[in-house]
């Protein structure tokens, strides 16, 4: 087993409560980010002492009360965040998502019985080491497995997002899943209805943001989740996810693509992202038909870059190469990189003329101003004009005889 290095803030919260006698431990995901060999990015903590016991230790001034009801109380140590919950277990899940009940408990290994996946059920302290009670260790190294921790079905039953998570930490992990979990994650799917727009977003947005995750989202989960999908295409835009690099918006742009625009806004809208990234998928969707033409990879970079913003430009070209396999895309995205870095003119704010030039040039304020400006940025965009004020001047010139 990988030897596990703790964050120094995370060893000293552990070495803090150990001293005040409390039973303490690293837990979850730092656990199995650091078995799997990779930096953990959040370091929890589970302990024996109870919430009010976590605040008499660190102060006031040093907690955050982030859930005090479920035990939790983040501290500040060492300029970083720890989050610290007493060992638990819960009971009744009404909604399908949140425990109707939680009872704080004294054994690490009942809290850990509480849990989704064997590999999220892991604790370790440098005293006593790793505690493993259901082999989550095995199932990460050994058997490559994601599996659900006892019954599957209670499982998905208590908190219905984790279906999701189920197909996340297999992409993540590059994992199989376990016949049985994989078996009542599907049986189970409907629970999906349970969790809110924006967690599914959350874990969806996660799992897209896996290396290869085609093989990770399975038809019917995603028809669960996304009723716009055209399933038709479902196989080739699975193919085209994987071809891409790992950033969830064009990915998601390809999945819903062939769903037409409605159907990408009804998906987006369902989904609830944020204005920024809706835009985003909205746009690579409806491009997403983008074809190269006979003309340089310059002119056609240019081009692009006067309709869109950069990241778009990019995010576009990438998507289309990986729909089609083109090549040629790729010579249009280098292009396009060189435009920018030569800071080449492909906005109406980077020409040498401007609309007080036109004012002065006699033409009155009002929209012909702006269209004057874009039909200059044309002309330079096209390469029919040089970015020269005086060549400027004298087509506007013409223009307005």
């Amino acid at each position: 087993m990988r030897e596990i290095v703790i964050d120094p803030g995370a060893a000293a919260v552990l070495d803090a409560l150990h001293r005040a006698g409390h039973k303490a431990y690293l837990v979850g995901g730092c656990v199995r980010d650091s078995l799997a060999g990779r930096t953990p990015q959040d370091w929890d903590i589970c302990t024996s002492a109870r919430p009010e016991q976590t605040l008499a230790l660190f102060g006031a001034a040093r907690c955050i009360p982030t859930g005090l009801q479920h035990g939790t109380v983040t501290v500040r140590e060492d300029g970083g965040l720890y989050e610290v919950t007493t060992f638990r277990v819960e009971g009744g899940y009404t909604d399908g998502r949140h425990p109707d009940r939680v009872d704080f408990v004294a054994d690490v290994k009942e809290d850990l019985a509480r849990r989704d996946f064997t590999i999220n059920a892991m604790a370790y302290s440098a005293a006593e080491g790793l505690i493993d009670p259901f082999g989550g260790a095995e199932d990460l190294l050994v058997r490559r497995v994601v599996r659900a921790v006892g019954d599957p079905v209670r499982r998905f039953a208590e908190d219905g997002l984790r279906i999701l998570r189920l197909y996340r930490f297999g992409a993540r992990e590059e994992l199989a899943l376990d016949p049985a979990t994989a078996a009542a994650a599907l049986a189970e799917r409907e629970r999906l209805g349970c969790v809110s727009a924006e967690r599914i977003w959350q874990e969806l947005a996660k799992l897209l943001a896996a290396r290869r995750p085609g093989r990770w989202m399975p038809a019917e989960i995603f028809k669960t989740i996304l009723p716009e999908l055209d399933l038709a295409h479902y196989a080739a835009a699975l193919r085209t996810v994987d071809a891409l690099p790992p950033d969830p918006l064009p990915r998601l742009a390809a999945l819903l693509a062939p769903s037409g625009p409605a159907g990408t806004a009804a998906a987006l809208a369902r989904l609830r992202c944020s204005g920024a990234e809706a835009a985003a998928v909205r746009t690579l969707a409806a491009e997403s038909g983008l074809a190269l033409t006979g003309e340089s990879p310059r002119l056609q970079a240019r081009r692009l870059l006067v309709r869109l913003e950069p990241d778009a430009v990019r995010r576009l070209l990438a998507l289309r190469q990986a729909q089609t396999g083109e090549a040629g895309f790729g010579t249009v995205a280098a292009a396009a990189e060189q435009l920018l870095a030569e800071h080449a003119c492909c906005r109406v704010g980077q020409l040498a003329v401007n609309g007080r030039d036109l004012l002065a040039l006699g033409v009155r304020p009002g929209p012909a101003v702006g269209r004057l400006l874009a039909a200059a940025l044309t002309e330079v965009a096209e390469e029919r004009l040089p970015n020269d004020r005086a060549a400027l001047l004298g087509w506007l010139q013409q223009q307005t005889e």
